[in-house]
């Protein structure tokens, strides 16, 4: 609501800003929303090929659907951002539930807290985008498999499939992702689980028909190629990777100018390292910008930064859960979220907005890793999140000076690769320094 309101006093002049929309995607659906729920045309057109700005259909159909039978008045943008912000919150006592149910209670408040406090996620849930609904969606998932796998509560698959059903026409894609983190959730726990036959074919065949489902979201215009769903899928991935890197580099000096210094095969790795850091701290600092940009800004970048050190430690809380079931789950959940990470880091192409977006779209899996490594941190005292945060500090501050010195002239000038090399000694020193103390205090100690 504030920034609705703020934006096109304190933003800048562009369409988006003074329409009072952080995301240009949120903006140009509504608008889109808006003609077809005015036209004489049904909502269903949205999942054609002449409504594009909504990737898969979904969740413009059902945004055209709210205007048209509970604002056919007036246009009204707000109710789809209130809708946005109630999906959002929904999910939040299933994921507490569900989290309760599987790993206890301190893990569920945290997760909770985690998710009802990260700035993104509070940015994201006050938007008419598709994560507020895929957040949701998940937690009915997650309550349900929980549900069904602790009690065996017959309806617990209504939850389940509600959940798989809405992200389908959402986000086909996570869906997908979705029944992958549970398949192989399930066959790490078989002593435990025993999915009966039947749910296992519907499963499979709710795997391939959102297969094809998003193959035929993403050719609507009918210019991949591939002559399989997966075929068309790799197209689609290969060229929005090649583009989204175009643009990275066309966008900035300094990037061109370090593609130009650097080997072509270095240049996918460095996008994806550069997309996770993104939303870059020193830059929100120093880059001009309004107020209320700088405001949003440093909140997502604050939020980000002081989020992604628990996410690091997950490796480490993964390895040292003394169940071995608990060990094998927590990995793969650790394997997933930071796959995801690296994936939207290219997919985003390095991109301060789409690649923390994209990043966002399983923030619940990220809540949950969060509140537990905070709890195995608050449980055992492990010196190496001090060590993990320590190395964060050397990479704000050497890059800060780098920002600093680039837009304000001031210190000293550091090339960009040396700047890096810095930066990396420095983590090998705390590394090093921390794992030498570690073994010295196990020798001491007969450990």
């Amino acid at each position: 609501m504030a920034t609705y309101l703020i934006l096109p006093i304190n933003g800048y002049s562009d369409v988006d800003d003074q329409a009072g929309f952080v995301y240009t995607d949120a903006h140009r659906r509504d608008a889109q929303a808006w003609d077809l729920a005015s036209s004489e045309h049904s909502v269903l057109d949205a999942f054609s090929r002449d409504y594009a700005y909504d990737q898969y259909g979904g969740l413009l159909s059902f945004s055209a659907f709210i205007y048209r039978y509970l604002s056919p008045d007036a246009h009204r943008p707000l109710m789809l951002v209130l809708l946005s912000g109630f999906m959002a919150a929904l999910g939040l006592p299933f994921l507490f539930n569900a989290a309760s149910m599987q790993w206890g209670q301190k893990i569920a408040i945290a997760s909770g807290w985690f998710y009802a406090l990260y700035p993104e996620s509070v940015l994201i849930g006050g938007s008419a985008l598709r994560e507020p609904y895929l957040w949701c969606f998940s937690a009915f998932v997650l309550w349900g498999f929980s549900d069904w796998q602790i009690n065996r509560a017959k309806n617990s698959w209504v939850w389940f499939g509600l959940g798989i059903a809405g992200m389908l026409l959402v986000s086909p894609v996570v869906a997908l992702v979705t029944l992958v983190i549970l398949a192989v959730w399930v066959y790490l726990s078989s002593e435990r689980v025993r999915l009966p036959w039947w749910v296992g074919v519907i499963l499979a065949a709710v795997f391939i028909a959102g297969l094809f489902l998003l193959s035929s979201a993403l050719n609507r215009q009918g210019n991949l190629s591939g002559a399989t769903p997966i075929g068309v899928i790799n197209s689609f991935l290969r060229e929005a990777v090649v583009w989204d890197v175009y643009q990275l580099e066309r966008g900035s000096g300094w990037v061109q100018k370090l593609f130009d210094q650097m080997p072509e095969w270095l240049h996918l790795p460095f996008v994806m390292v550069y997309g996770v850091f993104q939303p870059v701290l020193p830059a929100i600092l120093v880059e001009p910008t309004t107020a209320i940009w700088r405001v949003i800004g440093l909140l997502r970048a604050v939020g980000w930064y002081a989020f992604l050190p628990a996410l690091i430690l997950s490796f480490w809380a993964a390895a040292g859960s003394r169940s071995t079931n608990d060990r094998k789950l927590w990995v793969w959940l650790t394997l997933v979220v930071w796959g995801w990470i690296f994936f939207t880091a290219l997919r985003g192409g390095g991109d301060q907005w789409d690649n923390p977006r994209y990043r966002a779209i399983l923030f619940l899996w990220q809540a949950v890793l969060a509140g537990y490594v905070w709890v195995w941190w608050r449980e055992t005292r492990s010196l190496w999140f001090g060590r993990v945060v320590l190395m964060e500090c050397v990479f704000l501050l050497v890059f800060g000076q780098w920002y600093v010195n680039r837009y304000l002239k001031l210190g000293f000038q550091m090339q960009f690769e040396h700047m890096v090399v810095l930066i990396f000694a420095l983590w090998a020193v705390i590394f090093a320094a921390g794992w030498l103390r570690d073994r010295a205090h196990r020798n001491r100690h007969g450990v």
